[in-house]
């Protein structure tokens, strides 16, 4: 049976907020844990404003160890640690939870990435006038790496974009789960392709505010 867009067009409208909702809150409390974690990378270590080899071991050897993960596998493997914490396994916000952790660990790196290529110069005429650590931060790190942070998060949504389109197989609904469900089961190539071009657009919506947000932090 093809899809009756007419009589269930409020499902497709259901995937869509589904999905965006999934990204919004994953990118959200992922991408604010991995620039914590890409700040204290930077900051401790060696050479850092307060380098602490246990912290920066401790840190590192944790993103590389999750981060490649397939996600597939790691929503599995996080399945008992779900179930604990968000109370069930299955549903939009079981799926939430590993998508999270698994944002804050990608981004964790690219933050890292980010604060580690800035000019040293910076922050050492910042220390050389007494600012501390965390104004440091504030005032000079963030600031002066906040080109490249847009451009990682811009390049980070499109990831989870990418990852939402596998919480149908925790029930999680999305995109993903509608192109599977109505348009590749039933042999609908038009829903199927219908839903590639909403994400497409949405990824190049988001992609376009990026690159255009960075330019202007470029010439701030």
């Amino acid at each position: 049976m093809k899809f009756d867009f007419g009589a269930n067009g409020h499902i497709f409208a259901e995937a869509i907020a589904t999905t965006l909702y999934i990204v919004t809150l994953a990118l959200g409390i992922g991408g604010i844990a991995g620039l914590a974690m890409g700040v204290l990378l930077s900051i401790t270590r060696k050479g850092g404003l307060r380098p602490n080899a246990l912290v920066f071991n401790v840190l590192n050897v944790l993103i590389n160890f999750f981060r490649p993960i397939p996600f597939i596998v790691f929503i599995a493997a996080m399945g008992p640690l779900t179930l604990a914490v968000v109370g069930s396994s299955i549903g939009t916000n079981a799926f939430l939870f590993p998508a999270s952790l698994m944002v804050s660990f990608a981004s964790a790196r690219l933050v890292e990435q980010a604060l580690v290529n800035l000019d040293p110069g910076y922050i050492e005429a910042a220390r050389s006038m007494g600012a501390s650590t965390w104004t440091i931060i504030r005032t000079v790190m963030l600031p002066e790496a906040l080109a490249p942070l847009i451009l990682a998060y811009t390049f980070l949504f499109v990831a989870v974009v990418d990852m939402s389109a596998l919480a149908g197989i925790v029930a999680g609904g999305g995109l993903g789960a509608f192109a599977l469900s109505y348009g590749y089961q039933r042999f609908d190539w038009a829903i199927t392709w219908i839903t590639v071009g909403v994400i497409v657009l949405l990824v190049q919506g988001v992609q376009f505010l990026g690159n255009w947000l960075a330019r202007r932090a470029l010439h701030r």
